[in-house]
This record gives structure tokens, sequence and C-alpha cells, in this order.
């Protein structure tokens, strides 16, 4: 089976950069992967991606060695196994709040005898090989996001859970669980000592924190910290942003402002 990079990239003591697609197209898909980010993850949970759209990006993905992730709208097995099928190799899972959904988590995500994953990886055995069935429990990555006051509070329980290889924070529903404002980056006091809290607690219990991050300045805040998988941004923030900055500079240039031009 093809190896997961990111399990590589964890094992020499690295943090992976992954980056997140919420647009639904190949293009802007295959795009991105050409970049270099070491994982994407398509989002359809907030992203504007349905099931046969991811299905394309992960094909679009796979022309690199980037590797396919897919945030799932919910602790749902039916989408889990989909994405899984369509050879996602690793998934982030929403709202994770207490040991018996993390447990329901990991069984959607791994075959008999190590869960209740139904057999039949159409796009996986393409994109993992032929012995996928063999080898797809040790190979596929399980992140659970803890996001709530709830799954903050049972944070030991779901860390203790095997079979979850990580856990992922969102930190503008973190904020809002906790009374705060929401934000990716410059979060109230609360929070940051929540996340801090997070990663202390997965790194003791053998397993890897993930963070979303607004910057890559933030980003490698996280990674001193000890988080090994930072997101940043989006596909679309990133487009805006770029919009952005070739507009500012040209108009910034112009006489008026470069109005009618």
């Amino acid at each position: 089976m093809r190896p997961n990079r990111l399990r590589e990239i964890w094992a020499r003591g690295e943090a992976a950069i992954n980056g997140w697609l919420t647009i639904p197209t190949g293009f802007s898909a295959e795009t991105m992967a050409h970049q270099g980010w070491d994982s994407l993850t398509v989002d359809l949970q907030h992203g504007v991606v349905d099931y046969p759209a991811a299905v394309n990006m992960f094909t679009a993905i796979s022309t690199t060695d980037t590797v396919p992730m897919a945030r799932v709208p919910w602790l749902d097995p039916g989408i889990l196994m989909k994405v899984l099928d369509a050879g996602a190799y690793a998934v982030i899972c929403p709202m994770i709040n207490t040991r018996e959904e993390a447990e329901r988590l990991v069984a959607a995500t791994h075959y008999p005898p190590g869960g209740t994953r139904s057999f039949g990886p159409i796009r996986g055995l393409l994109y993992g090989g032929p012995d996928y069935a063999q080898h797809a429990n040790d190979t596929i990555v399980v992140f659970a996001m803890i996001e709530t006051r709830q799954g903050l509070d049972n944070l030991e329980e779901i860390l203790a859970v095997p079979g979850l290889d990580a856990v992922y924070i969102g930190p503008s529903d973190l904020s809002l669980a906790l009374g705060c404002r929401p934000t990716f980056d410059d979060v109230d006091p609360p929070v940051a000592e929540a996340i801090q809290h997070i990663q202390a607690r997965a790194k003791a219990h053998g397993k890897i924190a993930g963070c979303h991050n607004g910057t890559p300045e933030y980003a490698l805040k996280r990674i001193a910290m000890g988080f090994q998988f930072v997101t940043i941004a989006s596909d679309a923030r990133l487009m805006a942003a770029g919009a952005q900055q070739v507009l500012g500079t040209v108009r910034g240039a112009l006489p008026g402002g470069g109005a009618g031009y």
C-alpha cells in the first residue's frame, strides 16, 4: 500500500503543513497540490463541496505527492466510509465531544476486527494499491476535532481511545464555546490556554495535535508550541488575499487610486 506521508513526517518528529480546499473544482485542487503542501484537506463541512466534487478533487491531488484528506460534515459512518473509499488518506471529523463519539469515529474508519468499516474502496484501491485492505487500518489517519466545551471537558477520555491518531483544533468554534470572539489566530486568553492544554495532553497520550491558522506566522508559532499539523488559511482566502495584493499595488501606483482605468 502507498505509504502515508503524514505518518512519515511525524515519525521524523516534524510538522506537516496542510492546505484547505473549499472551492469545488479539480483544477483548483490540482493547482494547490502542485504548490508543495504536505497534505490538502477537502472541506465537506463548511466548504461548498459535495461528494462528486470531492472525488474529482482527490483525483487531482493524486497528480502529486500531497496527501489527500477530507473533513466530513458530521460524525456519520456513511460519509466517513465514502471519503475513504474515494481515496482520502486522512479524515477530520468535527464536534467530537465524548469518548463514545470518538469510539464511533474509530469504528467507522477501520475495517474489522478494529472497526466496522464496510469494504468497498472503489478508488482507494487505485490510490493506495491492491493490498489496500491489508494495510488501511494502519495507514489511514483519523483526527477528532476538539472545539466545544464538552469536548474539552472530556479530552482525557477522548485521547485514550485506541485507533484515534490525532486531534484537531478549530479555534473559532472553540472560542465561541468558551464565550469568546471567534477568530483563528489572536485568540482570547481562555482559548489560548485551552489550545496549549489540548496540545500538551495530546502529546502525553502519544497523539498528534493539529490546529487551524489564518496566517503562516501563527502556524509557525503553533509548530514552536509542539503542534505537528498546521493548516494555513484556505484556497478561497489565499485567492482573495492574492487578488487584493495585486489590485492594491496597481491601484496605489495610479492617479486617483486607479479608478476608471
